[in-house]
Formats: C-alpha cells, sequence, structure tokens
C-alpha cells in the first residue's frame, strides 16, 4: 500500500456538501456539521446548484451567519460535478464529504479522523442509517437498514470491527489521494461513490469501515419517488457494470428476479394465445409460476418476520418497500446493463442528495 503523508495532531477539515431543492432538509444538516465538537479548524463548503424551493435563500442566509461556510455555484447541476466544486474551493488535508439528506452524529469529525490517522486508509466511512418521519418514509428506512433491502454497500449494516471495504458512505478522505485519482468521475450521475472508491482502492489505498458511527439519512417519502431513485439508482450501476466489466455478486439479485418474473409473465402471456404449447415450455412456465410466488411470499415473510413493526399496516408497507427498491433497481439495472444511461433521462436527479 502506498504510504501517506502523517496528520497532523487535529488536522484541518473541509466538509464539502453538494445541495439542490433541499430547502426541508439543509438547515438541520448544516446543524450538525457546524455543531461538531472537533478542536480542529473547520470549513462547509456547499456547492449550490439552482434550486426553487427556497433552498438558495437558506444557503445564504446560513453562510452569513457563521463565516466557515462558503457557498460555490454547481454549475454541472450534479452531485460530482458539485462535490469536485466543493473540494476544489476547500483548502484543509481532510475532505469531508456530507448530504442534505443526512445528518453527522456528535462525535463524528474526531472518530473519523482518528481513524484515518490509526488506520493508514485513504477513506473512512460509517453506516448509513435511515430513519423516517412519515409511516411510508418510515418502512423504506426499515428496508434500508435491512440486509433483505438494497443488498449494496457494506455500510447499509453496522461492521463487526473495523474492515476494509469497497466503498463508504459520504466518505472522509485524505485530500492528496482525492487529487491523486482525479476525484469524482462527473460522467456518473449515481454510484459515484462507489467508482470513485474503486480508483482508490486500484491505485493501492485502504478503504475502511469504522463500526459504532452512525449517520442518520432520510429516504424518499413517497412510493412514486422511490421508485424513481431506486430504477435510476439501478440505470447508473448497470452502465457502470457495462463500462468496467465486472460487478460484486451482490447486486445481481435484484435484476435476476426482474428476468425471472418477465419470463414468468411473456411465457403466460404467450401460451394464453396458443404459443409454446409443447410440455417442455408447460414445465418451465409452472416452474417460473411458482418461482414467482415464491419471491413475493418471501418478501412477505420477510417483512413481517425480519423486520421491525408494530402492526399489519407496517408489515404492508414493508413489503411494498422492499418490493419496489428491488424490481425498480433490477429494472433499472437491466436497462444499463444493456443499453447505458442517459443524463437527461435521470429526471429524479432533480433533487440532489
Amino acid at each position: 500500500m502506498p504510504e501517506l503523508s502523517p496528520l497532523p495532531a487535529n488536522p484541518g477539515v473541509s466538509y464539502v456538501m453538494p445541495v439542490l431543492n433541499e430547502a426541508r432538509y439543509l438547515e438541520d444538516a448544516v446543524a450538525a456539521v457546524l455543531g461538531q465538537d472537533y478542536p480542529g479548524p473547520a470549513e462547509l463548503v456547499i456547492a449550490l446548484a439552482t434550486s426553487d424551493d427556497g433552498t438558495d435563500e437558506i444557503a445564504a442566509a446560513l453562510a452569513a451567519a457563521d463565516s466557515r461556510v462558503k457557498i460555490v455555484q454547481n454549475t454541472g447541476h450534479t452531485i460530482p460535478a458539485g462535490l469536485n466544486a466543493a473540494i476544489a474551493a476547500s483548502q484543509y488535508p481532510v475532505v469531508i464529504r456530507v448530504d442534505a439528506h443526512s445528518e453527522l452524529p456528535d462525535g463524528y469529525t474526531a472518530t473519523m479522523v482518528a481513524a484515518l490517522a490509526r488506520t493508514g486508509a485513504a477513506n473512512v466511512g460509517g453506516t448509513m442509517r435511515a430513519q423516517g418521519r412519515t409511516p411510508f418514509q418510515q418502512a423504506v428506512a426499515r428496508a434500508y437498514n435491512s440486509p433483505f433491502g438494497l443488498g449494496g454497500g457494506a455500510y447499509h449494516l453496522e461492521a463487526e470491527g473495523e474492515q476494509d471495504s469497497d466503498s463508504a458512505y459520504l466518505g472522509v478522505f485524505r485530500r492528496e489521494v482525492l487529487e491523486e485519482v482525479g476525484g469524482y468521475d462527473e460522467t456518473l450521475l449515481r454510484a459515484e461513490d462507489w467508482e470513485l472508491n474503486s480508483r482508490i482502492r486500484a491505485a493501492g489505498y485502504r478503504v475502511v469501515q469504522v463500526p459504532g458511527v452512525q449517520v442518520v439519512y432520510w429516504p424518499r417519502a413517497t412510493w412514486t419517488a422511490l421508485r424513481k431513485q431506486m430504477y435510476a439508482t439501478g440505470v447508473w450501476r448497470g452502465a457502470l457494470v457495462r463500462r468496467q466489466g465486472g460487478t460484486p455478486w451482490r447486486y445481481l439479485p435484484p435484476p435476476l428476479v426482474v428476468v425471472m418474473l418477465g419470463s414468468c409473465i411473456f411465457l403466460w402471456l404467450a401460451r394464453r394465445v396458443g404459443l409454446f404449447q409443447n410440455a417442455l415450455c408447460a414445465a418451465t412456465s409452472k416452474a417460473l409460476q411458482l418461482a414467482g410466488w415464491g419471491y413475493f411470499l418471501g418478501v412477505a415473510g420477510v417483512a413481517a418476520t425480519r423486520m421491525p413493526s408494530e402492526n399489519w399496516a407496517d408489515k404492508g408497507l414493508n413489503w411494498l418497500a422492499l418490493a419496489t427498491m428491488h424490481l425498480s433497481w433490477g429494472t433499472g439495472f437491466i436497462k444499463g446493463w444493456l443499453a447505458g444511461a442517459q443524463p437527461d433521462s435521470d429526471v429524479d436527479r432533480s433533487r440532489i442528495g
């Protein structure tokens, strides 16, 4: 592993936050950053895209109230472009990514900076701990926090001891490594964290998940918003797999479920109109139908017994959140893997976070 220069005691930290249409969450997110009890110098650079919900005015007021807050314009209007703009405008050797949909816990900065120094890693992160306010958002949060939900980065689940990871939630970076690998890839609208960390690891550096550090994340609060987010995230993950030529196995179950269900529906319809009437096709159709029912019943079982719930309404919302995540993400993955991703089709990126 390449050696990094030693960090001084209490090095300066630069928080970087891309923001677009986050009037509901911005003040709390900024308060969590500025409220960190950290003895070293700190700054928060907000990369502000043009919002239409009053976010710009809130950001301006926050900057006027605290000299540690700076604002730069995110002319690229995407998360990677905003992060790169904020990093370029910042100054300290430790760069801490934060989002308006996340709230840092007390002691986060001191713990993570100490982990950087102790492990010699280029990037460290904690656990994403999703929370919700409405019943549906709470169900989505339970799905995020479940191993049966996204099944993606290890940071969705609490680590047992410090461990190397393929990515990190948000991330606390050594600036010199960010500069060495070229920062975030601005051609991506999603999966930008995983792709950046893949380059960091390819350069020989460590990415480490730190146990006992939970960052609050507020997921999408409506079914439509969740469906759009999951589909677009799947598209960009599939496009990244298409580009890189490989993927960790844990990303494959959702698209395989979609293929199974799609094949089941296709064969059922084909047989209804008189096609594929031989015994092999009949047996295949029956097997796919059983597998499809097995999937939905399995999700129902997980929603009812392996996820927190207080009543049957919660169990039903758990089922809806899980199935929406799986099927929307899996459908998007197949589309991105087969045809790539187009930035102008990612309508859910009208809201950064």
